[in-house]
């Protein structure tokens, strides 16, 4: 393969593309043919400004590429590489709506109901380090500043992952938030969360920053991670990477959407993912929520009061917010057990959660998992089950 033609290639598809509207994701078949192109582009990068505008994921052996339509692309090099739209994704985020008195909120009602007060006498998820993808965090919250490192800010490299939406605050209070009788605390306060900054001030991305974020929690080692976000449509490169990471021992917990309809969003219908969906105070599935027997468990998503930047406080719906009380939970877990593989933790999940209460119509084998339950997730230990009951998807 001529690699030196390859990238005057790339530069020709770049030229044609309007600014950053359109990019492709190219990822090699061959690690040589992959290592090649790596090593032209090094060299070739410092004289071509154009190609400083490519990113790179060794993960998944991809190139991120601005592009119009990448046809010369494809039609050149289809036995080499698989090129596909690097599409936009969204956070799961649903209502939201201020919460004035901090001091009421020191145990959210989320918090309460999956019983984590009652597990911190066995695990508070200390060391636990948990990467979260989304639009940064407040490093300086009050409640959240013993609970947060430096991460990384993909958008714009060098500086602090700074939240300049407000989701990515509100998912770290309700994972880590430490603030005590003063401030409010989340499921697992002595974990460590690791903000990954994908997603700009609207809550978008693109595919290529959510491969680019899974990356660096697998390279940083991270132990669980927390996607709150999610589309419509299949990435082959986002299940790939999703399924390195998969391999790599590292959960992922994925929010099923905020549509009410049965069926979900990507990636936590990959199977590789723990899909979480959402429950109201009754217990019930949300209104809002995704459901079908696909989704691994439910969590806490309606009017939870969590973290919010400028020293706030904020009451949000969604399957977001469900996920982030799934995610602490496992943190509490990771913390007992450590060598808990991925797989291990999605049936220990599964076989803990609490029965769902139904609402007029719905049969319980339509909706998949039960609400999380920290307590007895604790006390299982995650040993491996040798009764019946409904199974979890896995990967093939």
């Amino acid at each position: 393969m001529d690699f030196h033609e390859f990238w005057k290639l790339v530069l020709e598809e770049a030229a044609a593309a309007p600014g950053n509207a359109e990019r492709r994701i190219v990822t090699f078949h061959d690690p040589r043919q992959y290592a090649g192109a790596l090593s032209q582009w090094k060299s070739l990068k410092s004289r071509r400004p154009g190609l400083r505008r490519v990113k790179v994921s060794p993960l998944i052996r991809a190139f991120f590429v601005p592009a119009a339509g990448a046809v010369k692309l494809v039609q050149r090099y289809s036995e080499a590489v698989a090129v596909e739209e690097d599409l936009r994704i969204q956070i799961h985020s649903h209502t939201q709506s201020p919460a004035a008195n901090k001091n009421s909120h020191s145990l959210p009602w989320g918090v309460r109901a999956i019983r984590a007060p009652q597990a911190w006498s066995r695990s508070t998820g200390v060391h636990i380090k948990i990467g979260v993808i989304d639009t940064g965090a407040d490093f300086l919250h009050p409640d959240l500043k013993s609970s947060l490192a430096s991460g990384v800010n993909l958008l714009h490299r060098g500086m602090l992952p700074i939240d300049d939406n407000g989701h990515g605050t509100h998912i770290a209070g309700t994972l880590a938030a430490a603030g005590g009788m003063r401030g409010m605390m989340g499921v697992a306060p002595r974990s460590l969360i690791y903000p990954v900054k994908a997603f700009d001030h609207t809550g978008s991305a693109f595919v290529s920053d959510i491969v680019l974020a899974i990356d660096w929690c697998v390279q940083n080692r991270i132990d669980l991670i927390n996607m709150s976000f999610g589309m419509k449509s299949r990435s082959n490169a986002l299940h790939d990477v999703v399924v390195k990471a998969y391999r790599a021992g590292i959960p992922i917990i994925a929010s099923s959407g905020n549509d009410g309809k049965r069926g979900g969003d990507y990636p936590a219908r990959y199977s590789e993912a723990i899909a979480v969906g959402a429950i109201d105070r009754k217990r019930r599935v949300a209104s809002f929520s995704n459901h079908g027997s696909y989704i691994d468990v439910y969590g806490p998503g309606e009017n939870v009061t969590s973290c919010w930047p400028k020293e706030g406080y904020k009451e949000m719906s969604g399957t977001s917010m469900a996920t982030s009380h799934v995610t602490g939970a496992a943190a509490l877990l990771l913390a007992l057990r450590p060598g808990i593989t991925p797989r291990e933790l999605k049936l220990a999940l599964r076989r803990t959660s609490s029965p769902l209460l139904l609402r007029k119509g719905q049969r319980r084998a339509t909706l998949g998992g039960g609400a999380v339950d920290a307590m007895r997730l604790l006390r299982a230990r995650a040993r491996r089950p040798t009764g019946a009951g409904s199974a979890p998807r896995m990967p093939g």
